[in-house]
């Protein structure tokens, strides 16, 4: 069997990893987007869209403001790198496998100990898009070492 017929039936592992980073990383990029060009109270009712919004309804510091719009530009940042990573993992690249798995699943990790844990987030979209990226990351870690098996 050549190699090219030993991973034509792993190909649609890629694809689908590829689709899931486009739509956390487009949400991603969306949120930061929102984060960045809301005031403060209105992002942190955003993020933390679990919490009764009248308790972040208040004046917050500059610096909390400017924390927020750091969070915004990383948020944004993040989903653009992984939807990039998501166009080579189309084309089964292995640095944008990792690049994006490293980027987009280390930024979930944070966002599920501190607000999933915390239970300042809903379900919907927050913890779907954890399981988005992980679903992601599970789909091209198992094409890749599939394929890189499969040539040894």
């Amino acid at each position: 069997m050549n190699e090219s017929s030993t991973n034509r039936p792993l190909s649609w592992p890629f694809r689908v990893a590829a689709v899931l980073w486009v739509i956390w990383g487009l949400v991603h990029a969306l949120a930061g987007v929102l984060t960045i060009t809301q005031d403060t109270a209105g992002a942190a009712q955003g993020i933390a869209d679990a919490v009764d919004h009248a308790l972040l309804e208040m004046v917050y510091p500059d610096a909390v403001g400017a924390i927020m719009n750091q969070h915004g530009f990383n948020l944004l940042w993040i989903g653009v790198v992984t939807t990039v990573c998501a166009w080579f993992i189309w084309r089964r690249s292995p640095p944008a496998i990792f690049i994006g798995a490293l980027v987009g699943g280390l930024a979930d990790v944070g966002y599920f100990l501190f607000m999933d844990l915390g239970g300042y987030v809903n379900f919907v979209p927050g913890t779907v898009m954890t399981l988005v990226s992980s679903s992601a990351i599970i789909l091209s870690f198992w094409a890749y070492f599939s394929r890189k098996s499969a040539r040894e």
